[in-house]
């Protein structure tokens, strides 16, 4: 079994993931982020069942063509999002959600998710509506403030989006990464990112409202997932995982405690019983450096 693509795309988490799904055979199942489409194909390998793949991104149902083709059928694929899986998807035994960016936006400069190449500013996992570009222009400075401080976490942001209004037009990666960097000075050089990185990272959440889609797509997930369904899900930063974290505590067979001396409490219609969350081992970082953020976190759907 190697969950692996034929371009190389590596599906983080891929052991933990098939262990919490644990795919068996005649089961439905849903990838809410198909993107290479590795841990579907591990679970089509891991039984005969069926995946339906849901991306918004065209270009990944496109490539994902050949993977429908080599499973004859028990392979599906939508492009959409995946807060609409209520829309696509029947009842379903197990749901995965990988938050990540796809390897294949990151590496393909003309996307502009990256600035380890030179591309355009656009950041639109859809390939449809406002781009980075679009913000990055047109925002005024208390709007930038506020998406770089809550989605980058940057504690300069209001430097960082002077900085930024001061040098308009911006129009590649390349040019924004120099602004920003600029911004904050030789000092953020010492850090073990790049000083542009968490600008980035909060253009991009912010261009496809991607925290709006998680809260949305956990409650979709629920509303699909058949009794003693497994939903499963990877993240790769705090305000994701913090996320997710909640809406399980919040509907699982425990409360969360209102102090850690507190004893756990039954929740009230507890909707979830949760797994273990899990971490990448060492050798998977080692061997995948883009796994080292992650954190695996799963439940249980309780039956009614």
């Amino acid at each position: 079994m190697s969950g692996q693509t034929n371009s190389g795309h590596v599906p983080v988490m891929l052991a933990e993931v098939l262990a919490a799904l644990s795919p068996r055979d005649g089961e439905r199942y849903v990838d809410g982020t198909f993107g290479g489409g590795g841990y579907s194909r591990a679970i089509l390998e891991a039984a005969d069942c069926r995946v339906l793949g849901i991306d918004r991104d065209p270009d990944a149902i496109a490539r994902g063509q050949k993977l429908v083709d080599a499973f004859g059928g028990r392979l599906s694929l939508v492009q959409g999002e995946f807060s609409r899986m209520g829309d696509f998807a029947e009842e379903s035994d197990g749901i995965v959600l990988d938050l990540g960016v796809s390897s294949f936006q990151f590496d393909e400069p003309a996307r502009g998710f990256s600035f380890r190449e030179d591309g355009p500013l656009d950041m639109r996992m859809s390939r449809s509506g406002p781009s980075a570009a679009d913000v990055v222009n047109g925002a005024e400075e208390r709007e930038l403030t506020r998406i770089i401080a809550r989605y980058g976490e940057e504690k300069n942001a209001r430097r960082i989006a002077r900085a930024i209004i001061a040098a308009r037009p911006i129009t590649g990666t390349a040019q924004l990464a120099k602004i920003v960097s600029d911004a904050q000075g030789p000092a953020a050089l010492r850090f073990a990112i790049h000083p542009a990185t968490r600008t980035f990272q909060a253009l991009r959440i912010h261009v496809n409202d991607e925290l709006g889609e998680l809260e949305r797509g956990l409650e979709a997930a629920l509303g699909i997932l058949k009794a003693h369904g497994r939903l499963v899900v990877v993240s790769f930063h705090s305000l994701e995982d913090r996320i997710v974290k909640r809406f399980l505590a919040q509907r699982s067979t425990t409360a969360p405690r209102a102090s850690r001396h507190a004893p756990e409490a039954p929740a009230a219609h507890a909707l979830f019983e949760l797994m273990p969350a899990c971490t990448p081992t060492e050798a998977e970082i080692a061997a995948n450096p883009r796994a080292r953020s992650a954190r695996l976190r799963a439940g249980v759907k309780l039956a009614a």
